[in-house]
């Protein structure tokens, strides 16, 4: 067994690591600052500048889009995962920086694999130069909608134009004013088996009848790209902005979750490592009763233990990887369950420590730990929740036996 990075990963790794020390973590401070600043001024959605300088920075070394594989670089899925570790140290500004941020990434992958020349003209080639942002508008708050087959938004054709009505919210970057389109999921084919009745169709936000009704923050934080609850009344969208084939909408979304949750997981393993180090460094530098925190015994549990899941942890979402690259997201289902259970946990459990290593200071301002604690909390959320993914692979395990 070889685990060894390939040499375009190393390659790759190194330059995105010193652009890391030499770029992204210096330009923390300032984009808090420009943040609060922006807050202040009732503009919470509007990007800081240092990223977008950031961007041009990055795009000068060749680090952007780095995780659509036949867009220069010829990056797998597995390749790109240790990639996705490494911005996940920076989780609010590296993976932007780069143009590999969610929902972009899924939403540029979806028009890559099902996009028309002209919705690849109009849509993708803009994300892809990072010019405007995207919205994926799946979840509903009328409906559990872990099971997409809930889905209640209607899209009704009407001689050459669908027309789209019903409430989504957790539409991702909707309220950042660099949104420009939308993919909206909805049924189209409501007569139809369960796994045939949705559709996408791709939906410019200012079309009328698209109301951004209001941000959802996420455990108190506003997100700079925000989370919007949208309401669609009576919008049409000519039948050409209809993502793939009709009734298809079930099967892209399951295309759009695996290398998307190989992603997340990376990131939040990044996440996870930047705690444990943020940590050791604090309890190294901290004293109480009569010697350093970190010669405690119970720290010294938590930093070996941490070590010990990271590790894990990073192992099966590499095998996840790999197998995508090798059979694909559909061979690698159990897999892929699998990580964004165990992952989000273990980043979970790992980032609290740290926090109450850090005392007080572990839930203020002062350190990222509390915002990569709602962060990761959130992930046991999105993409389904953990209960799901636990059902899909007892299910998948048991089969088996049941034939």
């Amino acid at each position: 067994m070889d685990f060894n990075l390939s040499p375009k990963t190393t390659e790759y790794a190194t330059k995105l690591q010193a652009f890391m020390e030499s770029e992204v973590f210096p330009a923390e401070v300032i984009y808090h600052q420009q943040r609060e600043q922006l807050l202040a001024d009732g503009k919470p959605h509007t990007l800081p500048a240092v990223v977008e300088e950031l961007k041009i920075k990055a795009r000068a070394l060749g680090l952007w889009n780095l995780f659509l594989p036949h867009y220069g670089h010829g990056l797998s899925v597995t390749d790109y995962a240790t990639l996705a570790e490494i911005t996940g140290w920076s989780p609010d500004i590296a993976p932007e920086a780069i143009n590999c941020s969610a929902p972009d990434t899924g939403n540029m992958e979806l028009l890559d694999m099902f996009g028309t020349d002209e919705q690849k003209k109009s849509w993708l080639q803009p994300l892809l130069d990072g010019q405007i942002r995207s919205g994926f508008a799946m979840t509903e708050p009328a409906v559990a909608s872990s099971d997409a087959r809930n889905i209640q938004t209607q899209i009704v054709k009407d001689g050459d134009h669908y027309v789209i009505n019903g409430t989504k919210w957790w539409t991702t970057g909707a309220m950042d004013e660099r949104c420009e389109i939308l993919i909206v999921m909805g049924k189209t084919n409501p007569a139809a088996d369960d796994h045939h009745q949705q559709s996408m169709v791709l939906v410019p936000i200012n079309t009328p009848g698209v109301k951004v009704v209001r941000n959802l923050t996420v455990f108190g934080y506003v997100d700079q790209h925000g989370h919007a609850e949208v309401s669609f009344t009576n919008v049409r969208v000519p039948v050409s902005n209809l993502l793939g084939a009709e009734g298809e909408g079930f099967a892209l979304a399951q295309a759009r979750l695996g290398p998307g949750r190989i992603h997340h997981c990376m990131r939040a393993i990044g996440m996870a490592e930047r705690a444990l180090s943020l940590m050791i460094k604090r309890t190294v530098a901290r004293e109480a009763f009569g010697k350093e925190l970190v010669k405690q015994g119970v720290i010294q549990e938590w930093i070996a233990q941490a070590r010990i899941d990271i590790e894990q942890a990073r192992l099966l979402v590499l095998k996840a990887a790999w197998m995508i690259d090798s059979v694909g997201a559909k061979g690698a289902r159990k897999e892929i369950a699998a990580i964004k259970v165990a992952v989000p946990q273990m980043a979970e459990r790992i980032i609290d420590h740290a926090i109450q290593s850090f005392g007080g200071a572990g839930v203020s301002q002062d350190s990222p730990l509390a915002a990569m604690y709602a962060g990761v909390r959130t992930l046991r959320i999105v993409d389904g929740p953990d209960e799901v993914h636990i059902r899909d692979i007892a299910r998948l395990e048991i089969k088996p036996y049941l034939s």
